[in-house]
């Protein structure tokens, strides 16, 4: 019998996004620590399942790709 996991992958970095938006009334600029850690998260996790893993906290594979490559570390 396989364990389930209730807690989606990167659940956790998605629910302190969340509540980073949240603090500052929406503005991604603000939390672009927080998205990043989502979205190298979300990539670690598609680069381990070959693309194939799935989460309700990340976006399709092409967007996670696209928003590192468009937001390079400083």
């Amino acid at each position: 019998m396989m364990p389930t996991n209730n807690n989606p992958p990167c659940q956790s970095e998605a629910c302190t996004l969340q509540a980073c938006l949240s603090k500052n009334s929406y503005s991604p600029d603000k939390c672009d620590q927080q998205l990043r850690a989502l979205y190298e998260c979300c990539q670690g996790m598609y680069e381990k399942t070959e693309g194939k893993g799935e989460s309700t906290a990340c976006p399709i594979p092409s967007v996670v790709v696209r928003w590192l490559k468009d937001h390079p570390k400083k």
